[in-house]
């Protein structure tokens, strides 16, 4: 009987009596597959297009590595993508270069939904076979002045708003789930003289159906979303 495969590292799992002779290589070879699984880092470049990952039975692939740098500077969005069936946790930081266009980063399982990856952010992804989930380890931030107004913000995102040539928009995720935030905080403390306009995108901030107009030098401000009622609510509103 022919050797099967572990479903989510694809290890050789070699049947009693085969494999005769070839025992040492398939087990370094699921020894190498185990230390990538563990401790292996893998340098993905994204800048000329969106990257598909592997799991090759029986052997090291890219899918299989726990930690992913995505680097590169983006000409479009850029995609992620985890194979279906397996279930995998890896770790994935962005450090790639977005540019004033405002590309977006995100990661799926193949069959399923893309997740947003916020710039700068070193996040845990977690596929059950069908779907990815990402949590925010550690945030980055996103530098954001005239030439990126306006700038659609993803949960989880921290802003560094510089409002110093004239006024600039930040909008919210059009959509939200209870407990996704967005920092936004005045780089230059220039609000007061070119404000930040914060767009709702469709859903409500405080419980009101206005965009937000930040004012204040020096102000930085913590939005979490609570739900459809409520909308985005303050976390922290804080003015120097």
């Amino acid at each position: 009987m022919a050797s099967s495969f572990s479903t989510n590292a694809q290890l050789e799992l070699v049947t009693t009596g085969e494999k005769a002779g070839q025992w040492g290589g398939i087990t370094n070879t699921n020894l190498q597959i185990l230390e990538q699984t563990s401790t292996g880092v893998l340098d993905v470049d994204i800048s000329a297009g969106s990257s598909t990952l592997v799991l090759t039975d029986g052997g090291t692939s890219t899918g299989k590595n726990v930690y992913l740098r995505l680097h590169g500077t983006l000409a479009a969005n850029r995609t992620v993508t985890m194979p279906v069936t397996a279930e995998r946790v890896w770790i994935m930081k962005d450090d790639t270069v977005r540019g004033t266009s405002n590309y977006t980063v995100g990661v799926l399982t193949a069959s399923g939904t893309t997740q947003p990856i916020p710039p700068g952010a070193t996040v845990l992804c977690k596929s059950n076979g069908s779907e990815t989930v990402v949590s925010i380890i550690e945030k980055g931030y996103a530098t954001i002045t005239d030439a990126n107004s306006p700038y659609t913000t993803v949960a989880g995102a921290q802003i560094l708003a510089n409002t110093t040539s004239t006024v600039i928009t930040v909008t919210l995720p059009a959509a939200a789930s209870t407990g996704d935030e967005v920092t936004i905080i005045d780089a230059r403390g220039t609000w007061g003289s070119n404000n930040l306009t914060v767009g709702r995108n469709g859903l409500k901030i405080n419980s009101g159906t206005s965009d937000l107009t930040l004012s204040n030098n020096g102000q930085s401000i913590t939005l979490v979303y609570i739900d459809s009622t409520r909308g985005w609510a303050y976390k922290t509103n804080y003015t120097s």
